[in-house]
């Protein structure tokens, strides 16, 4: 969906590439919102996206996008199409690589992205 989006609003861009680094850590993060119980870029443990990124051994973190209790990836994907920062992280040229992860456990969201 992040790719079709890419196409239809920036096609001169082109599509990300999924990194095995950026969902491993996309989906820790999900997954810890969820066991903590919280919401936000920064973990309990004040690490940063791009703390968690390259503790993951990925060199060059971008950006996140994290969202909550959406049930389904159109719907987190419709919700951050209208939010202009999670927008701009979607369509931004600059960015090549994109990992996701999803806690189903009230449904934590989170995309990584990578230069």
């Amino acid at each position: 969906m992040v790719n079709q989006a890419r196409s239809q609003f920036v096609p001169a861009c082109g599509a990300l590439t999924v990194d095995d680094r950026l969902t491993r850590a996309a989906q820790k993060h999900s997954s810890d919102m969820a066991a903590q119980d919280y919401f936000s870029h920064t973990s309990k443990d004040d690490r940063t996206f791009a703390d968690r990124i390259r503790a993951e051994g990925y060199p060059r973190p971008g950006g996140e996008n994290i969202a909550q209790g959406q049930r389904s990836a159109k719907a987190v994907m419709d919700a951050w199409m209208k939010s202009d920062g999670h927008r701009e992280n979607i369509l931004r040229c600059g960015f090549k690589t994109i990992g996701v992860g999803v806690d189903t456990n009230d449904f934590y969201w989170t995309q990584n992205f990578g230069f």
